[in-house]
């Protein structure tokens, strides 16, 4: 296996207001585009040509990344000019590929932190003669998920999608958003029109009797998709509980870019990283944080499992705990904002006017 296809086209809504300027994959994690991490890995695991599937912010992609060379990697930019969903995202791209029919190819979603063996992937795809293999994890509640059921050798037995009720929970086994194709299949999926692959693909596979495999990886899997797992992820990237070849430095309680200023007295833990340029004043406590690029914390405030925006500001003996701030946002000092408070791109917050607890 030497190329894949990676799925970036999403507009990442439940991320807003992160994605309101940058998509999905862009968004820095452990100091880098998360996109990154999922290249670097998919480098190391042998791949050498990758295809993007673009769509929202398709622009910001290329001048990024460019031809790949900086990775070791050949990249090309497909762009879909109305979304077609997963298989038709796939589809679209299928010009591109380098591939003989038989030859596999790996695809992935872009917003999936995993630990993920990718060359046992591709081997028990090889080694089981399947058509498609998929990488499943078990989860305790799988309700917001694919359930996959295997039979005893892996050989997958249906597609149950969102269960809700007991009797529908057949397993814990879930989609976890890496795929093994044989590059002739790819061939079979409708073009020129939306196709989930999930609910329309691996189904119409199935039932037309194509061998599709199963391999459970319960490494570490993380899906991004709220600001709360985002910064999860970026916090366990530097603690290194999720591996990556891409960042930008050691792995530890805290990752502070090299062009960053922190007050000596400041404390980091946590996992939190400081982007390029950012400033955290003195006194200033940060915790499983992501401060992005140009950002600016004030004295004495106090930051926990938040997500700063780039640009953005933060007043002086203000206490964030579980906020996303958006870019260029500006929340003045002695603010309290708790759990779930998402502060939208370029507002502003005059000092002491939220607080979820006496100003004494």
């Amino acid at each position: 296996m030497t190329e894949a296809i990676l799925l970036v086209g999403g507009k990442g809504t439940r991320l807003r207001p992160l994605t309101v300027h940058t998509p999905k994959p862009m968004v820095p994690a452990a100091g880098v585009p998360f996109l990154t991490h999922q290249l670097a890995r998919a480098r190391a695991a042998g791949v050498e040509h990758i295809v993007l599937a673009t769509s929202y912010l398709a622009e910001v992609f290329e001048p990024y990344f460019g031809d790949g060379s900086a990775l070791g990697l050949h990249i090309e930019y497909v762009t879909e000019t109305e979304p077609l969903g997963t298989g038709g995202a796939i589809r679209n791209v299928a010009s591109r590929l380098r591939s003989g029919p038989e030859d596999p190819v790996l695809i992935f979603n872009g917003d999936i932190l995993t630990g993920l063996d990718i060359r046992a992937l591709v081997t028990t795809h090889e080694e089981s003669g399947a058509d498609v293999s998929l990488h499943l994890t078990k989860v305790e509640d799988p309700r917001a998920y694919g359930l996959v059921p295997t039979d005893g050798t892996g050989r997958v037995q249906a597609f149950l999608e969102k269960p809700q009720t007991p009797e529908e929970i057949v397993t814990d086994q879930i989609n976890a958003g890496a795929y093994v194709f044989r590059r002739s299949v790819i061939d079979t999926i409708p073009a020129g029109r939306p196709v989930s692959v999930e609910r329309e693909t691996f189904p119409d596979l199935l039932a037309s009797g194509a061998h599709l495999q199963g391999m459970v990886d319960s490494t570490y899997w993380l899906d991004l998709g709220t600001p709360q797992a985002f910064v999860r992820g970026s916090a366990d990237l530097v603690l290194g509980r999720a591996p990556s070849p891409a960042i930008p430095g050691r792995c530890g309680d805290s990752l502070v870019l090299a062009t960053a200023t922190v007050a000596p007295d400041a404390k980091l833990t946590g996992g939190t990283v400081i982007g390029d340029h950012a400033v955290i004043g003195e006194g200033a406590r940060v915790d499983g944080s992501a401060i992005l690029s140009g950002a600016i914390v004030e004295p004495n405030a106090v930051i926990t499992d938040s997500l700063i925006g780039a640009d953005a500001k933060v007043g002086a003996r203000t206490v964030l705990a579980g906020a996303v701030i958006g870019d260029g946002a500006e929340i003045g000092a002695d603010n309290e904002l708790r759990e779930g408070v998402r502060v939208w791109c370029g507002a502003r917050l005059p000092a002491g006017s939220v607080r979820f607890s006496s100003d004494q």
